[in-house]
């Protein structure tokens, strides 16, 4: 196998090249790989990419189907980096896994390193026997070696359609649950719970004990790593006053990465899937806001003509690192595929891969 260096096309010849020529190109790579390759788009692609894959979805449902697709032995992922991981974790032996643009990442997912994570961990270990008391929840939107720090530490994933089920496990076993890489996911579903506010801290990973006291640490039932999507975290309250108030009767639907405060003022919360389902299934003439990735609400106003969706922010909150993956690479990834020449290869090491299925597995049993 090549290197990409010594990839039979350079990234460079496709650069500034036409949209209608990179379609076309793509469609023919596509073509020509026939049954050899899947292609999978995520719910934030942009539209000149997800135009051209075989199945949409958030992140998890596509590595599932993918890796229940084992006569396809290449997967290209249209996503980001954690995305392309996880389907490498669950993946058949024969499948080769492929990112059209490694600098493809994640914000959220960059803000817990597995350092930190651990320093962490030993820190609240000066403080309990760690663990027998807490077990470390991670989102799935998270690097494969945070998922492997779980599936060692007898902990989980979750998603966020599932945190509250995955919660309710974790704390049927332990005490205390360590939530990351996203505090306000973590914090919307706790208090949907019911869950006391003053038994949540926040863990802040540049300052001593998380920036908390002992006896906070103690009494914390609830660690929240303070972690944020970009993407979320620009909607504010105020955006969802300006709604009601042009728009009376108007429904507003966020996902639970949002601020609590805007969730508070929300009527629907739930993940992109979630959101899909439930303004699709809406009656016709009925006015929705989205508070969620700009590609997705956009393409949710384009397909529903029937009915009114907004963007919930005035502000562009498009996935910059997932608008990385877009037509050039794309062909780019295709057309070496297509000669034998595979770019872009995501693969998790195999010990890693292992305690990263292990807690993945354990979501999967509860969902």
């Amino acid at each position: 196998m090549k290197t990409i260096e010594e990839a039979t096309y350079p990234i460079t010849d496709y650069q500034d090249r036409p949209a209608e020529e990179l379609f076309d190109r793509i469609v023919e790579a596509k073509k020509t790989l026939g049954s050899q390759v899947l292609i999978l788009g995520h719910n934030y692609q942009r539209d000149d990419v997800i135009v051209h894959a075989d199945l949409r979805g958030d992140s998890l449902l596509l590595s599932k189907l993918a890796a229940e697709r084992s006569e396809f032995p290449n997967v290209v992922f249209c996503g980001v980096h954690f995305m392309a991981e996880t389907a490498d974790i669950l993946s058949q032996s024969n499948q080769t896994v492929i990112l059209p643009d490694l600098a493809a990442g994640c914000s959220m997912a960059d803000m817990a390193a597995i350092e930190q994570v651990d320093e962490c961990w030993d820190a609240l270990s000066l403080f309990m026997p760690v663990d027998e008391v807490v077990t470390p929840v991670v989102y799935v939107n998270s690097a494969a070696d945070l998922k492997a720090f779980c599936g060692e530490h007898g902990g989980i994933t979750c998603t966020s359609s599932n945190a509250k089920v995955v919660m309710e496990w974790a704390w049927s076993r332990r005490e205390k649950i360590l939530f990351f890489p996203d505090e306000h996911l973590g914090r919307n579903v706790a208090n949907k719970m019911g869950f006391p506010k003053d038994e949540m801290i926040v863990w802040d990973p540049f300052k001593t004990n998380g920036g908390n006291t002992p006896e906070a640490i103690h009494k914390a039932k609830l660690i929240l790593w303070k972690g944020h999507c970009s993407v979320h975290q620009m909607f504010q309250p105020l955006h969802v006053d300006y709604f009601r108030k042009q728009y009376p009767g108007i429904q507003v639907i966020v996902h639970p990465e949002c601020h609590e405060d805007v969730v508070n003022k929300a009527d629907f919360v739930g993940s992109t899937e979630f959101i899909i389902q439930t303004v699709s299934k809406a009656p016709a003439g009925t006015s929705w806001v989205v508070g969620t990735e700009l590609n997705l609400v956009n393409r949710l106003k384009a397909e529903q003509t029937e009915k009114q969706v907004f963007f919930l922010s005035p502000m562009v909150c498009r996935c910059a690192t997932m608008f990385r993956i877009d037509a050039a690479h794309m062909c780019w990834s295709m057309e070496n595929l297509a000669q034998g020449q595979v770019v872009n290869q995501i693969s998790v090491p195999d010990d890693e891969k292992v305690l990263a299925k292990v807690a993945l597995d354990r979501m999967m049993a509860l969902s």
